[in-house]
C-alpha cells in the first residue's frame, strides 16, 4: 500500500498534472468571465439592436419552450472563447520562437582505419578494370 501512495505522489506531483490542473481552474474562470461578457454585455447590446431581450426569446411548441436564445449565447460562449484561445496560442508559439534554437548538424563520424583500407582497395580494383 506505501508504495501505491508513492506512486501516486510521484504522478499527482508531477510537472505535467499540476500544470494541467492549473490550466483547469484557469480555464474554468475564464469560462465564467467569458460567460458573464456574454449575458451582461454582448446580448443587452443584441436586444438593443432587435428591441427584444434576447436571452428569453424562445420558440413555444405546445408544452415545449425552445429556447434559441440560450442556444445562440451558448454559441457566442464557445465562439469567444475560441478566439481568445487561438490568440493565446498563437501569442504563445511566437514568444516561444523568438530565439528558436538553431540545431547543429552532427559532425560525420571518423572514418576506420579499416574502412580507409577498403576504400584504397577499392580505388584499385577500379582502376584495374578500367586498364583492361
Amino acid at each position: 500500500m506505501k508504495k501505491f501512495w508513492e506512486e501516486f505522489k510521484a504522478f499527482a506531483l508531477k510537472g505535467n498534472v499540476m500544470d494541467m490542473a492549473i490550466g483547469v481552474i484557469m480555464a474554468s474562470a475564464f469560462g465564467t468571465v467569458v460567460s458573464s461578457l456574454t449575458d451582461n454585455i454582448i446580448n443587452p447590446i443584441i436586444g438593443l439592436l432587435f428591441q427584444l431581450d434576447f436571452s428569453n426569446v424562445a420558440i413555444h411548441m405546445g408544452s415545449v419552450d425552445l429556447k434559441i436564445g440560450a442556444f445562440i449565447s451558448s454559441v457566442i460562449n464557445f465562439l469567444l472563447m475560441a478566439l481568445v484561445l487561438f490568440i493565446m496560442v498563437k501569442a504563445v508559439n511566437k514568444a516561444v520562437n523568438l530565439h528558436p534554437k538553431k540545431e547543429e548538424e552532427p559532425a560525420a563520424p571518423a572514418k576506420s582505419p579499416e574502412l580507409l583500407e577498403l576504400e584504397k582497395i577499392t580505388a584499385l580494383l577500379e582502376k584495374q578494370n578500367e586498364n583492361k
